[in-house]
């Protein structure tokens, strides 16, 4: 209880999902797998003076990882305590266990040619890919599910649409769910296909000392090879970049974020729609025993997980937009300010996590009020006044739209009205019955159609 963040206090266990991909612990792990595996890809390119490893030395080198715990990043903070380097801190913590075993005499192989931003860069795409692949994708599909569901089940019910807070032609309520269904799919499909980029190629990208190694070997095409070696198993891809500074450019990392970022702000919309139908009774909060609504007034039953969700979502879009101006600019090859602006990456994917938790939570609270719904369209029959001008407009009537503002703009107009209205028209008896056909309950177009 002494977190200074939210998300690792109040919100600890909501949150929990995410601590495998951007806690502490999870970016030594990360670090220590990158390590790893490309001390096992130079054993496996035959390139060099390292010798093949055996399928047990294999196991081990792959276990440092795969059985990371709380003594193994224990061990690499004892380190980094002396090292005041944390990448460094983990080739030492990998030297130590190698020690210990077969592989003693592989162990300054580890980190070879590299600089430590190979190993960062590489660790954060990994965290970033398997974060988006393991738990924010799937709870924004989730989410998608649920309101795909309240689209199909309320495509028909007829709802007051309002344009600039005014009655506007009528809608149905499961349309106006699937609204963002589609919205959300558009933006999903656009983060599913992004390729994370990362790079392997020294202390100034070009490759220095690897060549002063081993002139004769393609270290492009092994950096690639390694790289999108990670792709397997993944769904969310890496991709190699091979033209960087020290650093690789982040310019990848910024397009996961702004897309994040649009998902955020369609959920953001939909808090704020939700709020609103809540505030109009047209969709009402289950009540739970023991829950207080307000600290003085007994019958409030208030909106507080929309609300939630929505100043969370503030949060993460800020962090989000900081990230995108901040990241792809760094001094010449290399400056150091992007690394602890890359540790806050957690921060800004915990508050999206959480305010999807959140609104989640607000969904299975909510029952739609079809009565209210209807009662309040029905109050508005002006809004059929669109449909009896345009028919107007097909029958080549005189000015149709003037006609029908001095009818009703700012005005309280009944159906009654309307008929009467029609029956001074000078159109057929057949197109007055079709004029009379419109209802508000009647007037809302192909919007359950549009439910696919």
């Amino acid at each position: 209880m002494q977190a200074i963040n939210p998300l690792d206090g109040r919100y600890y266990e909501r949150t929990r999902d995410l601590a495998p991909y951007f806690s502490e612990q999870a970016l030594m792990k990360y670090r220590t797998m990158m390590e790893c595996e490309y001390l096992l890809a130079i054993s496996a390119s035959g390139k060099t003076g390292l010798r093949k490893f055996t399928v047990n030395e294999i196991k081990t080198l792959k276990s440092l990882y795969e059985k990371f715990d709380d003594a193994s990043y224990e061990a690499i903070k004892k380190i980094e305590s002396v090292t005041n380097h944390d990448v460094k801190a983990v080739e030492y913590f990998i030297k130590e266990k190698l020690a210990k075993t077969s592989l003693k005499n592989a162990t300054e192989w580890v980190h070879f040619a590299t600089t430590s931003e190979d190993t960062n860069n590489i660790a954060y795409a990994l965290m970033i890919a398997d974060s988006l692949e393991h738990v924010m994708i799937p709870k924004i599909k989730s989410i998608v599910k649920e309101l795909r569901a309240l689209s199909t089940k309320y495509k028909n019910l007829p709802m007051l649409a309002r344009t600039h807070g005014q009655s506007a032609s009528p809608t149905t309520f499961g349309k106006e769910m699937f609204v963002f269904v589609a919205r959300i799919e558009k933006r999903l499909k656009g983060l599913e296909g992004i390729k994370i980029q990362a790079k392997l190629n020294g202390a100034t990208g070009n490759w220095n000392a690897h060549m002063a190694a081993y002139p004769t070997v393609n270290w492009p095409k092994f950096s690639q090879d390694f790289i999108e070696g990670f792709n397997k198993g993944r769904t969310q891809k890496l991709e190699a970049n091979l033209i960087t500074t020290q650093i690789e450019c982040h310019d990848s990392y910024v397009a996961v974020f702004d897309t994040v970022r649009r998902i955020n702000t369609i959920l953001l919309d939909f808090n704020q729609d939700m709020w609103r139908y809540i505030s109009d009774s047209w969709v009402t909060q289950k009540t739970k025993e023991g829950e207080v609504g307000s600290s003085t007034m007994p019958h409030k039953v208030n909106p507080i997980d929309f609300e939630n969700s929505e100043g969370n979502i503030g949060i993460a879009n800020a962090l989000f937009e900081f990230f995108a101006r901040k990241l792809p600019v760094s001094r010449l090859q290399r400056d150091l300010s992007d690394s602890t602006v890359e540790r806050a990456f957690g921060t800004a994917f915990g508050h999206s996590y959480l305010a999807y938790v959140m609104l989640e939570k607000g969904l299975s609270k909510i029952a739609v009020n079809e009565n209210k719904i209807k009662e309040d369209l029905l109050s508005h029959p002006e809004v059929v006044a669109e449909a009896i001008q345009t028919v107007m407009r097909r029958e080549g009537l005189p000015v149709p739209y003037e006609a029908l503002k001095e009818l009703t703009r700012g005005k309280n107009v009944g159906m009654s009205d309307f008929a009467t209205f029609i029956d001074t028209l000078k159109v057929s008896e057949k197109v007055k019955a079709e004029l009379k056909k419109f209802t508000p309950l009647t007037y809302t177009g192909i919007a359950s159609k549009l439910v696919k």
